[in-house]
C-alpha cells in the first residue's frame, strides 16, 4: 500500500491542489493534525472540507492549533483515528491528537498522560493485532506530537521536544510506522527499534512525504519512504 503523508496544514488548504497527482497515486492519506492556522481556529473547517474532497480514504487526528471540540467535526467525516482503531486490509490505524503543554498559546495543549491516553484502546484490543511479544507489526500510529528523542522532534541540534510517554509506548508496541508532525524543524525519517518514524514537515510550507508498506514473509514492512516538497 502507498500513502501520502501530510501534517500541519495550518489553513493553507489551497496547496492541496499541487498534489493532485500524488492523491491519485496513493491508496490512502495520513494526516497528523493542525488543520487550523495558528491563532485562527476558524480556518480548520475549510481545510478539513478541502482535504476530504481529495481522497476517499483518509486517516487523521487533530493538532494543537485545532480546538479540542473540532475533533467532533473530524469524526463526522469518518476519518478520525484519535482514541480509536480503524482496520483496512490487515492494517490497523490509531492515533493521538494535540500537542504537549508548552506556551499555553494554542488551544489543544495536553499533558503527556493525556496524549498517551488516546492510545489506551490499543492495550484494550491486544488480541486484535499484537504478537506474542505485544508488538503491533500491522499498526500505523498517527500522533500529532512526536515521540521524544528522534530526528523528528528536534527543534535545534540536540534539543528534543517530543513526548517521553509516546516514546515509551512506541518502544513497547513497536508499530509498523509512526506518522507525526508538530515540530516544524523536525522534518525527518527515523527509527525507534523496528518502527519507522516520519515527520513530513509543515504542509503549510509545501512539505509532505510518501510511504509504502507491504507484507513480506508474514510480516508488514515499510518498503519505501521519501520526504518531498512542492
Amino acid at each position: 500500500m502507498k500513502f501520502l503523508v501530510i501534517s500541519d496544514m495550518h489553513g493553507e488548504y489551497g496547496r492541496l491542489e499541487s498534489l493532485d497527482e500524488e492523491f491519485r497515486s496513493v491508496d490512502a492519506v495520513l494526516f497528523a493534525g493542525d488543520f487550523a492556522k495558528f491563532g485562527h481556529t476558524e480556518t480548520g473547517r475549510p481545510a478539513l472540507e478541502a482535504l476530504c474532497k481529495k481522497h476517499e480514504l483518509i486517516y487523521s487526528v487533530i493538532g494543537n492549533c485545532d480546538e479540542p471540540a473540532f475533533l467532533e467535526e473530524v469524526e463526522k467525516k469518518d476519518i478520525c483515528v484519535q482514541g480509536c482503531l480503524l482496520y483496512h486490509e490487515e492494517l490497523v490505524f490509531a492515533g493521538s491528537g494535540g500537542g504537549s503543554k508548552f506556551t499555553g498559546t494554542t488551544p489543544n495543549e495536553r499533558t503527556d498522560e493525556e496524549l498517551v491516553s488516546d492510545l489506551k484502546i490499543i492495550d484494550d484490543s491486544a488480541g486484535c493485532g499484537a504478537d506474542e511479544n505485544g508488538h503491533w507489526n500491522n499498526l500505523i500510529l498517527i500522533t500529532h506530537n512526536p515521540p521524544k528523542d528522534t530526528k523528528c522532534d528536534q527543534v535545534a541540534p540536540g534539543v528534543h521536544a517530543g513526548s517521553p510517554l509516546l516514546r515509551k509506548f512506541v518502544e513497547e508496541k513497536q508499530p509498523l510506522a509512526v506518522i507525526t508532525g508538530h515540530i516544524h524543524e523536525g522534518i525527518a525519517i527515523d527509527m525507534i527499534g523496528s518502527s519507522t518514524i516520519i515527520n513530513p514537515g509543515p504542509f503549510a510550507e509545501g512539505y509532505y512525504a510518501l510511504m509504502e508498506v507491504a507484507k513480506e514473509s508474514g510480516r508488514w514492512r515499510v518498503t519505501g519512504s521519501e520526504l518531498k516538497k512542492r
